[in-house]
């Protein structure tokens, strides 16, 4: 199967070198080589890591461009041809107001009117078909770029944090490099700039000192530059490398700390923004029920309003705040390149892999019957206790709850009561969309609330005593202890969830695991981004020395910066959150004001003067347009729309994380439920 993938990726890419070798004529004779436009393009490719050369890929950008925009300019053709063909556009209906001397010129523009329409329909397309084309490739190296950047940014902090502790460590500055470069599972992107720095001394003999210059060079991230030419300095000059990391380290993590203030004073602003957006489809509502009432308005629109207005203002808001909200990079597994069979496995081990005896299966009859019995065994475990299963993977109650969904609106269509017609809905407003919209989402939605938040609250667990902990080690290691000593100290003298772990770790080392390999089990159990980073570091710490009281100060450091800085988070973004919930109250007690003191009103008037012959002496037929039923059923599909909108950016806002905002859909809609069985 790989080969088979293998021969279709090079024949895709010979397919598309072939495109930018036909079109490379093409390239030279729009561009410049030497322009300012071709260069910023080239090193906008070099940051994003992809090999092509600039000249084979505007190359090739040029003939994806004149593709699409050759496929669109016929399909515009066909578009003019067919409004002609279809009746829906005609000579006579098209002028540019040019004034003709003759009815004879005006015959000749008329003639030439078809035509004319359906060349520039085509060239329209055809222009739009070719900027999108050529425009998306362009555009993809400087995303990448830019997704580099961001990243690098966010991990230089810990990174340089890292480097401090090895040189505490007693590694020399290329040790140090290249154990950067082999920390790509926590430290990602800021890794594989090093990767490039070790490739380059390593493979083509280049000095490190002009390795590190040149990557200083080619980074996207200016902060990253900055560091490397300043580290590129102290090796030249000869200088303290353990003392710049040092200072280094207290400067970015400082500068990580004004990042986050950054970032807290523009969700501000945008909590701001989310408050008049949010309420510009209830102005709209409001304004089109009016026009209704007066018989100037359709239908039509408030059916957009609710269906799309208000879903495409949540959703993009939503995006617009994932481009500035910084969620935990990594997945916060450590996968080192030299772990054991054992630690192997256990990374693989899934619902499906076995885990440790998937290596030995095949060798003998007796390793297939282990991996039968294991599989029976989880089978077991699994269904004896399903509840922790879904506590470490909520996403997976999703299996049994779409099903259940699924099943029980069958019944209910079937036994007939879930109405089937518009009509229906229209007629029973409430009802309907309880059976149709709250009962799916009310069973999907609060069993992945409880085991998220199950979930969530016991890596709280972990990370809570995190940094307390990492004192505690560091003065024990300081007694003179070693770090296997000072973590079984810890965990007599300390409670909570972490304890329990250190002593686990202890018993495992007892009984003849390695202590570095305690520890990856451990953090792999929970994978938190920012306890791989703690891990990372002493893990490799230790493989020097077992004092390494410095290099967990270090760490206690950084994981008191991380605390100091979800603490700020999370108490600015409560304000956030507290201002979007209000905001969807006040539209709720808005809607339920409008529904039950106007337009109920309006309607018992309305029947009145039917009803007394009011409307045949002339006066005004208002609420003549008006059904308060389609309404109600308007408004409180706009209110739940609204509710689910608004518990996601809620639960995003708070914790960068969509699964957050369950709880809040879940509140939200229970509220707006309740307000409209009274009034709806």
């Amino acid at each position: 199967m790989s080969n088979v993938d293998a021969d279709n990726s090079s024949g895709l890419d010979r397919g598309t070198d072939a495109l930018g070798d036909a079109f490379y004529p093409l390239f030279q004779l729009l561009f410049d080589e030497d322009g300012e436009f071709v260069d910023d393009l080239d090193t906008k490719l070099k940051q994003a890591r992809m090999p092509d050369t600039v000249e084979l890929y505007l190359s090739r950008a040029l003939a994806v461009g004149v593709l699409v925009g050759l496929s669109l300019w016929l399909f515009g053709m066909l578009v003019g041809y067919g409004l002609f063909a279809l009746g829906l556009l005609s000579a006579n209906s098209l002028s540019l107001g040019i004034p003709v001397s003759s009815e004879a010129t005006a015959d000749m523009l008329r003639s030439l009117a078809k035509p004319a329409a359906i060349i520039i329909s085509g060239v329209v397309f055809g222009t739009i078909g070719f900027g999108l084309g050529f425009g998306t490739l362009v555009a993809i190296p400087y995303s990448t770029a830019s997704a580099r950047k961001r990243e690098i940014n966010m991990l230089l902090s810990d990174a340089i944090s890292f480097m401090y502790a090895l040189s505490v460590g007693g590694l020399n500055q290329l040790e140090i490099l290249e154990a950067m470069a082999m920390a790509e599972d926590t430290y990602g992107e800021v890794s594989r700039e090093f990767q490039s720095i070790v490739q380059e001394t390593e493979y083509f003999g280049v000095d490190y000192r002009n390795a590190i210059r040149e990557q200083a060079i080619t980074t996207p991230s200016d902060e990253l530059s900055q560091f490397l030419t300043d580290m590129l300095s102290i090796v030249n000059s000869g200088g303290d490398m353990q003392g710049f990391l040092n200072d280094k380290k207290d400067k970015h993590l400082r500068t990580a700390k004004q990042q986050q203030e950054q970032t807290l004073e523009t969700m501000e602003l945008f909590g701001e923004m989310y408050m008049t957006l949010s309420l510009f489809p209830l102005l709209l509502i409001i304004i089109l029920v009016i026009m209704s009432m007066l018989g100037e308005a359709q239908q039509s629109l408030l059916y957009a309003t609710v269906y799309g207005l208000i879903p495409l203002t949540g959703v993009g808001f939503l995006v617009l705040v994932s481009t500035v909200k910084q969620d935990e990079l990594g997945d916060g597994y450590l996968r080192p390149a030299d772990s054991s069979d054992r630690l192997e496995g256990e990374q693989r081990e899934g619902l499906i892999h076995m885990g440790l005896i998937e290596s030995y299966v095949g060798e003998f009859s007796l390793f297939s019957r282990i991996k039968d019995r294991e599989g029976t065994f989880k089978t077991k475990e699994l269904l004896r206790q399903p509840h922790l299963f879904f506590k470490q993977h909520p996403l997976f109650t999703l299996t049994l709850t779409v099903p259940a969904a699924l099943v029980l609106l069958a019944f209910g269509v079937l036994g007939g009561t879930a109405p089937t017609t518009w009509e229906g809905m229209i007629a029973n407003p409430v009802w309907g969309t309880f059976i149709w919209m709250y009962v799916p989402i009310y069973l999907i939605a609060i069993p992945l609330t409880f085991f998220h938040e199950w979930n969530v609250h016991s890596r709280n667990a972990i990370t809570g005593k995190l940094s307390d902990n990492l004192r505690k080690l560091s003065s024990a290691n300081d007694t003179g202890q070693t770090l296997l000593e000072s973590v079984k100290t810890v965990s007599d003298t300390s409670s909570g969830k972490l304890a329990d772990e250190f002593d686990i770790m202890y018993a495992k080392v007892h009984y003849g695991m390695s202590l570095r390999e305690a520890l990856i089990e451990f953090n792999n159990k929970y994978h938190i981004p920012r306890l791989a980073r703690t891990v990372k570091l002493i893990t490799k710490a230790q493989e020097a020395s077992s004092q390494i009281t410095e290099v967990l100060s270090t760490a206690a450091q950084a994981s008191e910066n991380q605390d100091d800085i979800m603490r700020e988070r999370i108490s600015r973004t409560r304000m956030q959150v507290a201002i979007i919930l209000m905001t969807y109250v006040t539209l709720l007690a808005v809607m339920a004001i409008l529904k039950t003191q106007f337009l109920d009103v309006m309607a018992g008037l309305t029947s009145q003067a039917s009803g007394s012959g009011g409307a045949a002496t002339g006066g005004p037929n208002f609420g003549g347009a008006i059904d308060p039923d389609l309404l109600s059923l308007l408004f409180f599909h706009g209110v739940t729309i609204q509710a689910v909108l608004s518990g996601f950016i809620s639960g995003y806002i708070r914790n960068a994380n969509l699964l957050a905002g369950v709880k809040f859909v879940v509140i939200l809609q229970t509220l707006a439920l309740a307000v409209w069985t009274v009034v709806g």
